[in-house]
């Protein structure tokens, strides 16, 4: 596929990426004779793209089980696999407590069996050079038409205890660029100004500062002379990056209407220490309040921005 049509694919607040400005993150295939070297491509490149890491049928049986509880409250028609929105909601009619609710989809077990699987974990320890341990919050989102996220670094959010912490962004299914996918800011990592910015930074802290950046990606990439990175996913694909990469995902301008089905796994070595915010049986988030600070907690008929 040529760079205009992969262009014209991919959109920011309603504004198709330029052509010049995107290009495809550089695949990695986790075999024997790379994997010792992907801690030092992830330092290189401030992102690993790794394709079919994860078992393709516990990816979709996870996403199965997500829309599944979307469907049940209307907001996604059946067949629920197919995640095509209704446009409908219930959410709030069925369920007095979003956050219980969403906490609930966030604990179904077949996603927890792909989150706290043996891929991630050996990426982790593969990535740190020790065991790991994957955060007990998730960040589970399902992006309908018009949803996108803003352009961030993940440092504010998740460094309170230790540095060392890795973001795996799981697409849960087919993630083409027309339906909202991941990008990454492509040379972010290595911007002094950028990684200044987020230095001492915490969201839940500093209430009068902002995760997002006041300029959309495209304007970020056209200031900066450099190009916003993503691919047309497919199901067991990830992309894994650092806590001062900054990136955001795509408006989803899906044809057929379908939701964008996604979660984030934090990682860190398994003897840091741990933030209380997200590991234990009950975690409360970056806020304090449990899943219901998280946007997936909204029905997916409502607006949200970044989380």
């Amino acid at each position: 596929m040529d760079t205009v049509e992969r262009a014209s694919r991919a959109s920011v607040m309603g504004r198709p990426v330029p052509a010049a400005l995107l290009a495809p993150l550089q695949a990695v295939k986790v075999e024997p004779d790379v994997t010792a070297s992907l801690p030092q491509r992830l330092a290189r490149d401030g992102y690993l793209y790794l394709r079919g890491l994860l078992p393709e049928a516990a990816v979709l049986a996870a996403r199965e089980a997500i829309l599944g509880r979307l469907e049940a409250v209307d907001e996604v028609a059946a067949p629920a696999a197919a995640g095509i929105a209704t446009g409908r909601s219930r959410r709030r009619e069925l369920h007095a407590d979003l956050g219980t609710f969403w906490r609930s989809v966030s604990e179904e077990p077949a996603l927890r069996r792909l989150t706290a699987g043996p891929e991630l974990g050996a990426l982790g320890a593969t990535l740190f050079g020790e065991p790991a341990r994957s955060h007990d919050y998730l960040f589970l989102r399902c992006a309908s038409s018009g949803k996108a996220t803003g352009v961030h670094c993940d440092a504010p959010f998740f460094t309170r205890m230790t540095p060392r912490v890795v973001t795996c962004w799981c697409p849960l299914g087919p993630v083409p660029l027309e339906e909202g996918p991941v990008f990454v800011l492509d040379g972010s990592h290595r911007a002094a100004d950028l990684t200044a910015r987020a230095e001492g930074f915490d969201v839940a802290r500093d209430k009068d500062r902002k995760a997002i950046m006041a300029e959309d990606a495209i304007t970020l990439a056209e200031q900066r002379g450099c190009r916003l990175l993503s691919a047309d996913f497919a199901p067991g694909d990830i992309v894994a990056f650092g806590m001062l990469t900054y990136h955001g995902a795509f408006d989803n301008v899906s044809p057929l209407g379908r939701v964008r089905v996604s979660c984030d796994v934090r990682m860190q070595p398994a003897a840091d220490p741990l933030d209380p915010r997200y590991f234990g049986p009950e975690p409360l988030g970056t806020t304090g309040i449990g899943y219901g600070e998280l946007n997936g907690a909204k029905p997916i008929t409502e607006d949200w921005h970044m989380r």
